[in-house]
Parts: structure tokens; sequence; C-alpha cells
């Protein structure tokens, strides 16, 4: 099973990073440290979604009929001249469904932990959830998962290399009632307590060689 840092550390998630950082004009490792924040927190929203039986539904036929994991195939492509509208109105959508309510204090907060402005941090999200989606499609097509309890299963694998504690976390932020305390602390709940310099990019150090 492919966990999301997988993903992330891999030759995808360098092309990713760096399609995005292209895409929106911030630096390579601000981006990294953005998407490494936000797509656990995407992947958290879409766990605790698919744990209500008509969300899981709702989610699963999303899968099964836009999101098998064809975006992968040609991530370089998805960023040439510039991520085509129709992506980021898919990613808006999913945004919306996903996080609902939540989604400008997820951004306020993912923006005052990476120093990426909060503008930014919107339109990463835009294109970090199809991917999201696609990846999960993917692994749900490998895994021949068809009903909610083994969505939810394959989510938590997915999530795997996040600390247990963070995985709760994940959710507690999801389930936040807005007031932004837990917000705060979303770049400790994903990325553990690396807290020194770098350290927001710290798991994806590798990728840069550092």
């Amino acid at each position: 099973m492919s966990g999301l840092l997988d993903l992330l550390g891999g030759p995808m998630g360098k092309q990713l990073i760096d399609g995005v950082s292209e895409q929106t004009g911030q630096p390579a490792d601000k981006t990294a440290d953005v998407l490494s924040m936000a797509m656990p927190l995407l992947l958290g929203a879409m766990k605790k979604n698919a744990s209500d039986p008509q969300g899981a539904s709702g989610l699963i036929n999303a899968l099964n009929s836009k999101h098998s994991g064809g975006i992968l195939d040609n991530l370089g492509g998805l960023f040439q001249g510039g991520v085509n509208d129709s992506v980021l109105e898919d990613g808006a959508g999913i945004l919306g469904h996903i996080l609902g309510k939540k989604q400008p204090l997820v951004e306020n907060a993912l923006s005052q932990k990476s120093g990426v402005d909060a503008g930014t941090v919107a339109q990463i999200l835009k294109i970090a959830a199809p991917i999201v989606m696609g990846y999960l499609g993917r692994q749900k097509a490998q895994s021949n998962v068809s009903d909610s309890d083994g969505l939810t299963s394959l989510l938590g694998s997915m999530l795997g290399g996040q600390p247990k504690q963070n995985q709760s976390l994940i959710t507690s932020l999801i389930d936040a009632d807005g007031d932004g305390s837990v917000l705060d602390d979303v770049a400790g709940m994903v990325l553990g307590t690396n807290k020194k310099k770098g350290g927001l990019g710290g798991m994806l150090g590798g990728l840069f060689g550092k």
C-alpha cells in the first residue's frame, strides 16, 4: 500500500512540487511546505466524510466516475501552459465538499505556518485536491475497494506515514468548531515536532538533496 508520503517523496512528488511552484510563482521549498501539510489534511477530511455512509457513497461514486487516477499519468502536461481552468474548478468543488465552511480557516492556518499568502494557498489547494482524489482513486482500484468500510481502511492506510497522534489531530482539525485554536497547530499536527528552521519541509528535504 502506497502512503501519501510515498507520493510526495518520489519522482511524482517532485514533478508536482515543481509544477505547482511554477504555477503559483512560489519557491519550491515553500510549495513543498504547503503541499506536505495540505495533502494529509485533505485525505483526513475525506476519511471523516467516508465515516458516514452517505459521504462514503458519494466519494466512491466520484472516484469511480471521474477520479480513477488518470490525472497522475501526465503531471508534466497538467502544468504546461498553466493548469486548466476545469482542473481548478474541479479542485474548488472537491474542497467545498470535504472542507465546507472550514476551508478559509484551513487556508489561513496553512498560510500562517508556511509564510505563503492565503490566496496562493487557496490556489495550491485547488490543484492538490484533484491530484489527491486521483491518487486515492488509483489506490482504490488497485485494492479492489467497493464499500465504505474498505474506503475508510484505505484512507487510514494512506495516512499511515503520519504518526497516530497526528492522525487524531487531523480529525480534530476537521471537527474543529471554527475558533482557530486547533488550526493554529496545523503544521505540528501533520509534520510532527520538527520546528527548527526549515522544519516544515523537513519531511520533503530528501527531494531537494538537503
